[in-house]
């Protein structure tokens, strides 16, 4: 059974992370975030997320990733088991997001993860753009 809050489209607005101290560490995906994801009342889903900005600082690559799968979603968790991705490694295996509702918005936080040679706690911030 899918938790039916989920279901739309939608299009992401900011990211924050924090170090394991809760010290603000700079936005994941850059200052303009820019993603979408959509969730299928069928239990399909495709997130595609990148750093927005136009130009970016010298030696600084850009940040673009993009999976799809079937997904479940409790109210609480999302599992979402990855058939087609940007990075192949995750080709296989369960993406795992805790998902919070708020502001009429939905926060998705990925597991602890390192990312920039830095241990980090993100959310994404998203915004509907189309009901189911």
């Amino acid at each position: 059974m899918i938790d039916k809050r989920i279901i739309g489209t939608w299009r992401l607005r900011r990211t924050k992370a924090v170090d394991d101290d809760g010290k603000p560490l700079p936005p994941p995906l850059g200052p303009t975030p820019n993603g979408v994801v959509c969730f299928q009342a069928d239990g399909r889903m495709y997130s595609i997320i990148c750093d927005g900005r136009n130009d970016l600082p010298t030696g600084e690559e850009r940040v673009f990733i993009s999976y799809t799968g079937n997904y479940t979603f409790d109210g609480d968790t999302l599992s979402t088991r990855v058939d087609a991705s940007s990075d192949a490694s995750r080709i296989g295996g369960d993406q795992v997001r805790k998902v919070r509702f708020e502001n009429g918005g939905m926060v998705l936080a990925p597991p602890r993860r390192l990312f920039a040679n830095v241990m980090q706690h993100q959310e994404l911030f998203w915004e509907r753009v189309a009901e189911r």
